[in-house]
């Protein structure tokens, strides 16, 4: 019995040295595996979260941590070292992940985000030392966590080194965004660059090198990438309108088919909406769809027009909106896009463009089908392809004054239009306004070639006589001119106005402008709008109309040529309609 104790106290010994050392193993290979490669940067929880599920979907190794600095990192792995310096090599090559990323201990992580619930980080082990105690001693928690330092400015020079030119421009672009870069974007990197990179530095609380380390070049690639983050950009692929092209779906959602347009609207509050263009066509159905989309709500007054033999830009703004077209004709197929956001925020939505162009690609001569998501029973007058038609805020006729164009209308039109056109497809300006009179004469952008222009009568016209009226009663809703037949009422207005001439006539709002011709088609006065005497709206038959003798001393105090003639024979009221429709014109105004 007595040498039974050395032998048990032996195999004592031998087991407790087999458990320590099996205990260790595991440790042992955690902390050879603890190594990430770190892809992304990023200041805020929910983008990280954002970016990280869209890693997740092409790696299944991905981990999101916690930094010292209090950004969110996204990285793969863990590796041993041998394995991440082979893997990031492998991505890299493979153009799968950014080029700026690298290795990073896990050490220099805190807390993990992703996966949720996720246990990957290990802690530093601590070294076991032996003892002949058969009790085991449970080790100290760890208390910090060890950060590593980041790299030094020639680590820092030598990793710049290896970007290409395209890297080295967009971190170019990236300080200029901040405000720190004011020089050419050339992805040469003289003293301009050095020293918005030094001051980029001292603005972050780091130290002034001038040489952005791989961390901060990732961290203001960040920074400046966060529109593309917050817009949720993402790749759209439709292959009903053989159409691929990088959207902002944290903006958007789908809403359905228009030919020739795929509509996204906005997403909650954002006021942002995109219109996929795809159609069937040539160089004519190009140009067609140039001038409609002119015609449309999204795409306002004001702004560039670039039209070229295969494909034309669109920009329009105004108060409430910004807007950009892009349109190209390629094999036999028109693809494009139109985006719309609130007005203001224009550096952040031009790049949204610019990723939007750069992706924009043609899945072949496929496109949508002519018909596609209309529905009959729908159909309104005021929409193109679901798409609201732009509507004048006034429309009113006017009349031709001379071989070239020069108009005379209503005074409704003074400096209250953005523009005014003529029969939709002019544009005018007001050169002379009589508010007393209730003119306004309007001279086109471009000289124009009118089929009729006015004949003023040099003579009084006769009580009780015949007269016309020749408008757009309903403000261009019919697409030509009315005739409206009455009688001369009295040559003065009810207060004995005696430029104005009193109608037995029954006019609308849209007549307002037009001008009034005798029987024989020579034109007497200009139909005023609609009056509303001390607070009392007159009979519906009561209308009034500037003089021509008002009219003719106005011209001729201006300079303005016009056109007389003695009363002559009375017309078939077929050739009468025919001349006053010659020389009517429908006059809208725009905002």
């Amino acid at each position: 019995m007595t040498h039974a104790r050395p032998l048990v106290t032996a195999i004592s010994i031998f087991l407790i040295s087999t458990l320590l050392v099996f205990l260790a193993v595991p440790n042992q290979a955690q902390a050879q595996e603890n190594t990430w490669i770190q892809i992304e940067a990023h200041p805020t929880l929910n983008e990280a979260q954002t970016r990280v599920r869209a890693f997740s979907g092409a790696f299944p190794n991905v981990g999101g941590f916690r930094v010292s600095s209090g950004w969110y990192v996204i990285s793969i792995g863990p590796f041993s070292a041998a394995a991440a310096a082979q893997e990031l090599e492998r991505l890299q090559q493979e153009n799968l992940i950014p080029r700026d990323s690298y290795l990073a201990d896990s050490r220099s992580y805190q807390q993990q985000f992703w996966p949720l619930g996720g246990t990957t980080l290990t802690q530093p082990t601590t070294t076991v030392e032996p003892t002949t105690s058969t009790e085991l001693t449970p080790t100290e928690p760890v208390g910090q966590i060890i950060t590593l330092p980041d790299e030094t400015p020639g680590q820092a020079r030598a990793n710049e080194n290896a970007l290409s030119r395209e890297e080295k421009m967009e971190l170019q672009e990236a300080m200029q965004w901040e405000g720190f870069y004011t020089s050419a974007i050339d992805g040469s990197f003289g003293a301009g660059t050095r020293r918005a990179m030094a001051e980029y530095q001292a603005a972050m609380g780091y130290d002034t090198t001038g040489i952005l380390t791989t961390y901060q070049r990732g961290e203001l690639r960040a920074k400046f990438n966060e529109v593309f983050t917050n817009a949720g950009m993402e790749n759209y692929s439709d292959p009903k309108a053989g159409i691929s092209i990088d959207l902002p779906m944290g903006l958007v959602e789908f809403d359905g088919y228009t030919a020739p347009f795929v509509h996204f609207v906005p997403k909650g509050d954002s006021g942002v909406s995109v219109s996929l263009i795809s159609q069937k066509g040539d160089q004519a159905t190009l140009f067609g769809l140039y001038e409609i989309m002119q015609t449309l709500e999204i795409v306002p007054l004001t702004g560039e027009r670039e039209r070229k033999d295969a494909s034309f830009i669109l920009r329009g703004n105004n108060a409430k909106i910004n807007s950009y077209t892009y349109a190209a004709l390629e094999n036999g197929t028109i693809k494009g896009f139109t985006l719309v956001w609130p007005a203001g925020d224009k550096a952040n939505m031009n790049r949204i463009i610019g990723v939007m162009m750069t992706s924009l690609l043609s899945l072949g001569d496929t496109a949508l089908d002519d018909f596609a998501g209309t529905d009959q029973n729908e159909q309104k007058i005021d929409l193109l392809s679901g798409l609201q038609i732009r509507q004048p805020i006034l429309s009113r006729s006017g009349f031709y004054l001379d071989a070239t164009g020069t108009v005379l209308t209503t005074s409704e039109f003074a400096g209250t239009c953005a523009k005014l056109t003529l029969d939709d497809l002019t544009l005018a300006d007001v050169i002379l306004t009589d508010p007393a009179l209730g003119i306004s004469i309007l001279k086109p952008e471009k000289k124009l070639a009118p089929l009729g222009f006015a004949t003023f009568a040099n003579a009084s016209p006769r009580l009780k006589s015949e007269v016309a009226v020749s408008g757009y009663s309903y403000e261009g809703a019919l697409g030509a001119p009315t005739m409206t037949f009455g009688a001369l009422a009295d040559v003065r207005g009810l207060d004995g106005e005696v430029n104005t001439q009193r109608l037995d006539l029954v006019s609308l709002l849209g007549d307002a402008g037009g001008p009034v011709v005798n029987a024989g088609g020579t034109v007497i006065g200009m139909l005023r709008s609609t009056e509303v005497k001390d607070g009392r709206a007159l009979p519906e038959n009561v209308s009034f109309s500037t003089s021509a003798n008002a009219i003719l001393k106005v011209l001729a105090d201006n300079g303005i040529a016009s056109t007389t003639s003695s009363e002559g024979g009375a017309l078939h009221p077929v050739d009468l309609t025919a001349r006053a429709s010659d020389m009517t014109v429908l006059v809208r105004c725009w905002n």
